[in-house]
């Protein structure tokens, strides 16, 4: 038996196409062009599902949604919105709605949303959360940013361990300080850590923390990113570079819910929201024995890709926009960009993603004279881009190699802020370098020793000791 569903959306075609689509299923469909008609119908008891715009000429739907809940909280609503930005998924969820559709939106996802609307059961209502600040920490109205900002607002009011995956520059952290910044937990730290700009054998003490005696120069207690981020968020970020030791202790914690100090043996018990981060392609690590496989299905709970800069060109504009203002904030002379030229930007593959955009339309703020940057200016900078990453590269980091030395010499300084760094620094970037060249070759070789010796120059017993003192793993089969 079909059901009543109000629709309320100033737009008349909307209107009779949606009126079409549902009375195909069997439907009955009210439908109105203003807030007030949709809240006298919903206050008289009438429908079965609320179908609704945001921007209407007498309210904002999205304001209509609390009292509607507070009313009739089994009424479920659907809200649909051509102002499709990540603050529209998350405003819309927080207040209630069972689902945010982007517009245009695909007729048939419309149905089939409108289908399990009407069939879920309904669970307990969730208490509504404050208003989130104003801001847009996400930029894009692109299908791609679309499913983004809803996998966002699905996932804020949970504490599912997320896994997000992307290429270097696609902004992996500013998705993972969203799902904190809106969740339930960002009354706490958002406490993030590079595995990658770590030394290996300090990332345990990192993580979990030391007791005084741990280890040589361990005068006192360490506080490691676990108890740092009580109550909060721990982002793990470049998870593909956590060594085995370490990638065997995050299990158990995963596992068992607590974790102890490095020297120590109180446990300690784990109150934090794991976000996990990689540009790295996992499964492929799995296969060649560098990742744990139940670690990656304890850490892929929720798994969210961020699409690179080339699938969704159409962003480009919007993202210039908003890095030219940012420029200007901070002193930079504002600059547009003509449609030429932006359109030569938007043909442009971006091997650096969005942070390459950055930076280049900082550049142009900077070096250039005129106020509106055309096509020459554009095809210089291009011309003097450095081409995309090596297979090495990529597994450094995505960065060229020269970048990732002065990247870990940074950080290391910037760990060691305020006290003398101790001697060794050399032997130190050495085996950071020295690892991830190793490990890409021994991947190109399927793990083959002999061929990986033979094609970084290296007698084979040398290989085999830097493997083994660099903790490298290898393939089971393969020598």
């Amino acid at each position: 038996m079909g059901a009543t569903i109000l629709v309320a959306d100033d737009d008349r075609a909307i209107r009779t196409v949606l009126n079409q689509a549902l009375a195909r299923l069997g439907h009955d469909v009210r439908m109105c062009g203003n807030a007030a008609t949709l809240w006298r119908w919903v206050a008289d008891g009438e429908g079965d599902l609320v179908i609704t715009d945001v921007i209407m000429p007498d309210e904002n739907g999205l304001d209509l949604i609390p009292r509607i809940k507070k009313l009739r909280p089994e009424l479920r609503v659907i809200v649909m919105s051509a102002q499709s930005t990540l603050m529209t998924a998350v405003k819309a969820t927080e207040r209630g709605a069972f689902e945010y559709l982007p517009k245009p939106f695909d007729l048939r996802e419309l149905v089939s949303v409108v289908e399990r609307a009407l069939s879920t059961p309904h669970a307990s209502p969730a208490p509504v959360a404050g208003e989130p600040e104003e801001q847009l920490p996400l930029i894009g109205r692109s299908p791609a940013m679309q499913e983004i900002y809803r996998a966002i607002a699905r996932l804020m009011g949970t504490d599912l361990t997320v896994m997000i995956t992307g290429e270097s520059g696609t902004g992996k952290e500013l998705v993972a300080r969203a799902l904190h910044d809106f969740g339930k937990r960002r009354g706490g730290p958002f406490v993030a850590i590079n595995m990658a700009a770590i030394p290996r054998e300090l990332i345990e003490s990192e993580l979990f923390g030391h007791e005084r005696g741990a280890f040589t120069g361990a005068t006192a207690r360490g506080v490691g990113r676990f108890e740092q981020a009580k109550g909060g968020t721990l982002f793990l970020d470049e998870i593909g570079d956590m060594p085995a030791e370490a990638q065997t202790r995050l299990l158990r914690v995963l596992q068992e819910g607590e974790y102890t100090a490095v020297g120590g043996r109180a446990p300690i018990r784990v109150d934090v929201r794991i976000i996990a981060a990689t540009h790295r392609d996992l499964p492929q690590l799995i296969r060649q024995g560098l990742f744990r496989e139940d670690l990656f299905y304890r850490l892929n709970v929720a798994p969210v890709r961020l699409p690179p800069l080339r699938e969704r060109s159409v962003d480009i504009a919007a993202l210039a926009g908003h890095f030219a203002a940012l420029a200007s904030r901070e002193g930079l002379p504002f600059k547009t960009i003509d449609e030429a030229a932006m359109e030569r930007l938007r043909r442009y593959r971006w091997p650096g993603n969005v942070r390459e955009l950055e930076n280049l339309v900082r550049r142009l703020a900077a070096l250039y004279s005129q106020e509106v940057i055309g096509l020459d200016v554009i095809e210089t900078e291009l011309a003097e881009a450095p081409p995309p990453p090596a297979a090495a590269a990529e597994a450094a980091g995505g960065e060229g190699l020269a970048a990732a030395v002065e990247r870990h010499i940074n950080d290391y300084f910037a760990a060691h802020r305020g006290t003398t760094p101790a001697a060794g620094l050399y032997d130190r970037v050495l085996r950071e370098i020295e690892r991830p060249l190793i490990v890409a070759t021994l991947g190109a070789t399927r793990g083959n020793q002999i061929k990986a010796a033979h094609l970084l120059g290296l007698n084979r017993n040398t290989l085999r000791k830097k493997i083994r003192e660099l903790d490298i793993p290898v393939v089971r089969g393969l020598k």
